[in-house]
């Protein structure tokens, strides 16, 4: 694994003195390289619609875009866009700032002066000439902002994503990037100054944009050899939206085998994933407890898609690249000692803690009622509180911890449930995406049923059929039932038709509702892991990992009789699963 000794916490005095003493003698500090993957469902990584400009629409006699008064709107919006030819430009002076006039005897010469005719002239002709600077602008200079001035291939102006309302996919332009690349050289040409802190390289374990035509190797702008074949909208990229696209559990052990790839190269001193708002943070929490790797993991979202007046995103960006070349995250030995945080808004959050409160920015809340802010930004990165809780190298069910194969749950040929064994890695050590655990929720509540103080589960029909459903299909499984707060207790029917989950053989969580912000006590004698404070959400996560690191409980021959024998044999098993709930 490499090393970030250059990253540790120093006094700040001798970084500032190592620093200058490298501009004196012409050296640079040695910048680390960071990982960037995209997620699917991703505002942060969305744009605004190319909408075809006022200019376009005179040039193409096509009907104005106007604002509610119906006034043709008073400027045209800019996207960035690259030069295809050098182009000589005159600005006017002292144009860039309302009080530059204010002092021009500050200012030296302008380069010329436009008249009233629009020409260029080195020396005044008249006292009303406006002055003038001149500038080249050239294709290697980067991207700059510019009016939109495509048409749909019939003429018509583009007035949204779609060629016309409710038009298919295949007739519709994506505003999702495909990865990072270009919003990185966006940030840059906008002033954020990001390639002089990190060098970047850009992977898609689940990108939200996707090459529908495919895209050969030389025009890849992240890291893979070879071709990109035609991607397939739900099966290579996923999005929201009218062409909304989700992923399904196998695509996480696909992307989850990639960032563990790339952070296990030992070439990257810290990584940043960027995914939708409101599915963030269960990656987060999910990839901190299997990511093996000692650099820092960082996630970001945004709340409105770039375009926006006031989108957060690429701030939050920013503050996750300072982050991780701050240094603030390494203990004595240069690993980490936070695992995985979520950076928003300035405010550093441990992933375990962190939720979605509101769509806006600010929106993020922490849960569990005992912390879940660790530090912030803004000055500087500062971490003023640590998690105690095991994360990554740490972890108890990271990718070293999980074995290759597990026990599951089956059907035997006389009908009885028994045993098999499941293979859960590859012969690469690589997740099996087949074999990633079925955990489904249940939320429990007062007058649900026709009695609920009954121990009878018969009216909980669909937990009874979904424990049917896995001993046919999901070898791997299990349940989270979301219970009252603080205690996570639940109805009599739903914990006995949970307990007869258990007697299968799936593994059982309970949770408070909410937020949890009380523990509930740990009881050896039922047959259900506690959740602590951890919400049902969050807890549905680390039960999946936890079924890949131990497996489905050994299960009763008749689960429905039970024997003494049988109950202490998964009370063992449910122990391995209550502590690490109790320390991750």
């Amino acid at each position: 694994m490499k090393t970030t000794n250059h990253l540790q916490k120093k006094p700040v005095w001798i970084f500032l003195a190592v620093y200058f003493l490298c501009l004196g003698l012409g050296f640079s500090q040695e910048k680390p390289r960071i990982a960037i993957f995209s997620g699917p469902t991703a505002t942060i990584q969305n744009s605004y619609p190319l909408i075809t400009s006022n200019k376009a629409r005179v040039a193409n006699d096509l009907p104005l875009l106007r604002n509610e008064q119906g006034e043709p709107l008073a400027y045209d919006r800019l996207y960035y866009q690259r030069l295809a030819a050098p182009v000589t430009l005159y600005v006017e002076m002292y144009s860039a700032h309302p009080l530059e006039s204010d002092v021009k005897e500050l200012y030296g010469a302008p380069d010329g002066y436009i008249g009233a005719d629009g020409k260029f002239r080195k020396t005044p002709k008249e006292p009303s000439d406006t002055p003038v600077l001149k500038v080249e602008l050239k294709p290697e200079d980067g991207l700059y902002p510019l009016p939109y001035m495509a048409v749909q291939a019939n003429g018509q102006p583009w007035d949204g994503t779609a060629a016309y309302p409710g038009a298919p996919f295949s007739e519709s332009r994506q505003t999702f990037y495909p990865n990072a690349s270009r919003i990185f050289e966006e940030i840059e040409r906008a002033g954020g100054n990001i390639h002089g802190i990190a060098d970047y390289d850009f992977f898609r374990p689940a990108p939200a944009g996707g090459y529908t035509k495919g895209l050969p190797a030389e025009l890849r702008t992240d890291v893979g050899e070879g071709d990109i074949p035609p991607e397939t909208l739900g099966k290579d990229f996923f999005t929201y939206g009218p062409y909304g696209a989700s992923q399904n559990r196998m695509q996480l052990a696909r992307a989850t085998n990639m960032v563990q790839r790339v952070m296990a190269s030992g070439e990257y001193d810290g990584s940043i994933w960027l995914e939708g708002s409101p599915s963030i943070e269960n990656t987060a929490y999910w990839m901190g407890l299997l990511i093996d790797s000692k650099s820092p993991l960082v996630f970001n979202a945004a709340q409105r898609m770039r375009g926006l007046v006031s989108a957060d995103g690429d701030q939050n960006i920013i503050d996750g690249i300072q982050y991780i070349a701050s240094g603030v995250w390494a203990g004595d030995d240069g690993a980490s000692k936070v695992g995985s945080v979520m950076i928003q808004d300035q405010t550093i959050f441990s992933s375990r803690e962190v939720q979605k409160g509101d769509a806006k920015p600010g929106g993020y809340v922490v849960t569990g009622g005992f912390g879940g802010v660790i530090g912030s930004m803004g000055y500087g990165a500062k971490l003023t509180f640590l998690p105690v809780r095991k994360h990554t190298y740490q972890s108890e069910v990271n990718f070293s911890r999980i074995p290759k194969s597990v026990p599951g749950i089956t059907l035997s040929d006389n009908g009885r449930v028994a045993t098999v064994d499941v293979a859960v890695k590859g012969p690469g050590g690589e997740l099996i995406p087949e074999s990633m655990p079925m955990v489904t929720l249940y939320k429990s509540a007062r007058w649900k049923t026709e009695d609920d103080g009954s121990d009878d589960p018969s009216s909980e029909v669909d937990i009874l059929a979904r424990i049917n459903d896995n001993l046919k299909k999901y070898p791997l499984a299990g349940f989270v039932g979301e219970g009252m707060a603080p205690y996570g207790s639940m109805i009599a029917p739903m914990d006995a038709a949970l307990e007869l989950a258990a007697l299968h053989g799936y593994p059982v969580l309970k949770a408070a509702r909410g937020n949890a912000d009380g523990f509930m006590n740990t009881n050896p004698d039922n047959l259900f892991i506690e959740g602590h404070n951890i919400t049902a959400t969050k807890g549905r996560i680390l039960l999946m990992a936890c079924i890949l690191r131990f497996g489905a409980y050994p299960p009763a021959k008749d689960p429905q009789n039970p024997t003494d024998e049988e109950l202490e044999a998964i009370k063992q098993k449910i122990a391995l699963y209550q502590e690490v709930f109790h320390t991750h």
